[in-house]
């Protein structure tokens, strides 16, 4: 067999000095960063922001953004932001719009166009045809006089002291002013709109908060055919399949109306068997069964639902549920909820 080949030496014996930053240069950048956004706070003209944000409140089509390298990502961010307040938005890729996308511009929409120097090529070639297409135009830039605001409609001014970059170059001052700017702009309009919590959840049903706000137990609950059931005059031991094999760790006691009486838990069995030996074996469910069980009614909010079963004394696993007749239509449990993502 020949002899393997030798791994590379490491950087520092090739003569490569070891990257190094050490706490009070990390807190120096920091605190930088904050003073060039302390001086955007400081020097934004909130008249030229309030006409920004009344134009996109206005709008009968589509706020749609646009921008180029790093701004384009902030413009498609600010964009996904404002869809999730249920504000007509979308990014349009200006090569892609020079190429044909352009054609889902119309004169009720506004194009809002992001730039730090107002000098990028591919934005300056977009505006006259979207002129052509009747399009509200507005630039957000942050050097003075630049070409771009000449051209469009309405601009704003990002007020920028510089970059954080040691060349003045890298954007990642203007980018993160940008992006407090649209979102700041885009609270806005949510509290133009008096858009509920209720509405932002219902754009969000994947997320924790809408599920918390959207779900009720009705949704989540395991159906009546679902349920572990047994009459109060049933012998224990004669209930152990039903009490494990529907897994709910437990059994609702009903009567002969479906209404509840009460709960027997596999706890209350272990109970059962510590405190009474074999004596278990001619006990009944309705005996040792806890006749005063929470409950939660269908059209409670799933959340509730886990907030009950956390309160004090102690925490249960599961609700019965009961309409307003006291009949047992369902069962939630805890792990049904945690899977539902709440």
């Amino acid at each position: 067999m020949g002899s393997l080949p030798a791994f590379p030496p490491s950087p520092s014996k090739q003569g490569v000095s070891e990257s190094h930053i050490d706490e009070s240069t990390l807190s120096g950048l920091f605190k930088s960063q904050q003073s060039h956004l302390n001086f955007f706070f400081e020097h934004i003209d909130h008249s030229q922001t309030l006409a920004f944000t009344r134009a996109l409140l206005h709008t009968a089509g589509t706020v749609f953004f646009t921008g180029v390298g790093k701004s384009g990502f902030v413009a498609n961010k600010i964009s996904q932001t404002l869809v999730s307040l249920g504000i007509r938005s979308a990014f349009l890729s200006p090569v892609d719009a020079l190429h044909g996308d352009i054609g889902i511009l119309s004169y009720r929409d506004v194009l809002v166009l992001l730039s730090k120097s107002g000098a990028t090529d591919e934005l300056l070639r977009l505006v006259p045809c979207a002129k052509a297409k009747g399009a509200h135009l507005i630039a957000l830039t942050s050097v003075e006089g630049n070409a771009l605001s000449a051209m469009c409609d309405m601009t704003v001014h990002l007020p920028l002291q510089r970059e954080l970059c040691p060349f003045n170059l890298a954007p990642v001052t203007s980018t993160a002013i940008q992006m407090v700017f649209g979102d700041t702009v885009a609270i806005a309009l949510m509290e133009a709109k008096n858009l509920t919590k209720e509405e932002y959840a219902a754009n969000h049903p994947a997320g924790k908060i809408g599920k918390s706000l959207i779900f009720k137990v009705k949704d989540l609950m395991k159906k009546q055919v679902e349920v572990p059931i047994c009459r109060e005059s049933d012998l224990i031991m004669d209930q152990l399949v039903e009490l494990t094999s529907k897994g709910c760790g437990c059994l609702l006691v009903i009567d002969e109306g479906y209404h509840l009486i009460g709960t027997f838990t596999d706890g209350d069995l272990r109970r059962t068997l510590r405190s009474s030996g074999e004596a278990i074996f001619k006990l009944t469910v309705g005996k040792m069964c806890n006749r005063n069980p929470r409950t939660i009614g269908p059209e409670a909010m799933a959340v509730e639902a886990m907030k009950k079963m956390e309160a004090p004394p102690s925490p249960v696993q599961f609700l019965p549920v009961i309409n307003d007749d006291n009949i047992v239509i369902g069962i939630v449990t805890l792990h049904g909820l945690v899977s539902a993502g709440l």
